[in-house]
């Protein structure tokens, strides 16, 4: 029984060490394919990968509005993400502050809704029906 142990532990031995190689085999390899993949993805899907609650709306308007401003604005944070300087998720707050504070006025759609009845509808529906109600 006790030859059957010693082998037993080799193959465990064996099999621990093909894991391990396995394992670093994978971690050398995966880098390479995401230097691969940021080499694939244009700067804007890299950007849009890094956005946060609302930030693909404030940046698709700021596209429409300033299309070659916020072109070298995306080309700008892609290579700071590639770089690793920065890997922070940037919600929409902070995408629209950061084209303010560079200059770009970018307009935002705002809907205020407020409750009716139980129920939320838009200002502008309660003050139309309030109208009518007159």
């Amino acid at each position: 029984m006790n030859d059957d142990d010693l082998e037993l532990e080799k193959l465990k031995a064996k099999r621990l060490a093909e894991m391990q190689k396995n394992i670093s085999t994978i971690k050398q390899t995966k880098p390479a394919e995401d230097q691969e993949e940021g080499k694939k993805a244009s700067p804007r899907e890299i950007v849009v990968k890094s956005l946060g609650f609302r930030g693909e709306e404030v940046l698709q308007n700021a596209e429409s509005q300033f299309p070659i401003e916020t072109r070298s604005v995306i080309d700008q944070l892609a290579k700071l993400i590639l770089s690793g300087e920065f890997n922070e998720q940037v919600d929409g707050g902070q995408l629209l502050s950061l084209f303010r504070t560079i200059g770009l006025n970018v307009r935002m759609n705002t809907k205020i809704n407020v409750e009716q009845d139980g129920k939320f509808v838009s200002l502008s529906e309660k003050l139309n029906a309030k109208k009518n109600d007159e």
